[in-house]
């Protein structure tokens, strides 16, 4: 299928990472998919944690199901802490790993993971603060910049953005969503 189709799903809430949205959204973008927007709500923007970038939401979550899109992203910030304590965005993350639709989470983006029980006896990168519950839920933390584990791609901090995209997209296009 060619990338103009891919459909990629970015997670957000408020106080997501500006830099890392940003970056993951534009290489998405600038690879030829399509960067959806899923929030809580439509209608309303939503603002990067410093302030630098806001957003409106694309697709409400509620009603979502992971078929509709080709991966799911989910950028660091204060918006996983956010995203974590909404059924929804952890029923959609159930329903990608299901229906093997690839994950994609940086920084503090396996905090969602986490509370979706989707990384138990799985290798795991993340923020270091985070480590410790990457630990306690059954994950193997490394500090890498990138791991791919199954369906489940993780990475540390925009820096770590570009290999992040490109493993995200090759999942993406492997599984011809």
């Amino acid at each position: 299928m060619p990338s103009a189709q891919l459909r990629i799903a970015v997670l957000i809430d408020e106080g997501f990472d500006d830099d890392e949205f940003s970056a993951m959204s534009a290489q998405f973008e600038n690879a030829g998919a399509r960067v959806m927007i899923v929030a809580p709500f439509t209608g309303r923007l939503y603002s990067g944690r410093r302030g630098r970038v806001d957003t409106a939401c694309d697709v409400a979550v509620h009603g979502t199901r992971a078929a509709m899109f080709s991966a799911l992203a989910i950028p660091g910030g204060y918006s996983p802490d956010r995203l974590r304590m909404r059924h929804a965005f952890l029923d959609l993350i159930r329903d990608a790993l299901a229906t093997n639709i690839p994950i994609g989470a940086v920084g503090h983006g396996p905090q969602v993971l986490i509370s979706a029980n989707a990384i138990k006896g799985r290798t795991i990168t993340c923020w270091p603060s985070i480590a410790i519950d990457v630990k306690n839920a059954g994950g193997l933390y490394v500090d890498r910049p990138v791991v791919q584990d199954g369906g489940i791609v993780t990475a540390r901090k925009i820096d770590d953005i570009g290999p992040f995209v490109e493993a995200i997209l090759r999942m993406a296009h492997t599984d011809s969503r």
